[in-house]
């Protein structure tokens, strides 16, 4: 006879919006995100931490979504890539993938967003060594990643030339 798991009630916030749930205590943030939550922006790809496509941003860190249990999210602030534009207005490191053609099959993309928005919060001068060793910690198997670091380039050099907050 099977043994049906026990469910929990959880509550995520995810882009300001709290999120509650019904889950098996092993359900991965990246997959109660998407089914239970509603928001399929994060991508599944490898479920072992390798590719970087479940990247969200939790409590100010850039995390791999499929490494960490839901459970493990309650009561910290967590960002998706549907969270980056405000209305219509996107991200500046949206914008800059955009022009520089940093995408072709897309399912990378988030990942790559979520993780540089989140370094260039953290540190908004990076150097050009910075940003190759940043970007290498996600795979992308379309672009061959010179349009991904010229656009990351661009938003750097971007934020060097706006004014001061």
């Amino acid at each position: 006879m099977a043994v049906t798991p026990e469910k929990i009630d959880i509550k995520l916030n995810i882009n300001g919006h709290d999120y509650a749930a019904r889950v098996e205590p092993r359900k991965t943030l990246v997959d109660v995100i998407r089914d239970e939550c509603g928001l399929t922006g994060t991508h599944i790809g490898c479920e072992h931490g390798v590719c970087g496509a479940c990247t969200v941003i939790l409590d100010n860190e850039a995390v791999r979504s499929c490494l960490m249990f839901a459970v493990q999210a309650q009561g910290k602030r967590i960002r998706t890539v549907e969270g980056l534009a405000d209305g219509d207005n996107l991200h500046p490191v949206q914008t800059a993938f955009i022009e520089h053609h940093a995408l072709q099959c897309g399912f990378c993309t988030p990942g790559f967003l979520m993780l540089t928005v989140n370094a260039l919060e953290t540190n908004p001068d990076l150097t050009d060594d910075e940003i190759l060793d940043l970007l290498s910690s996600n795979l992308c198997r379309c672009t061959g990643y010179q349009n991904i670091v010229k656009a990351v380039r661009s938003t750097v050099a971007e934020m060097r030339r706006a004014p001061a907050r």
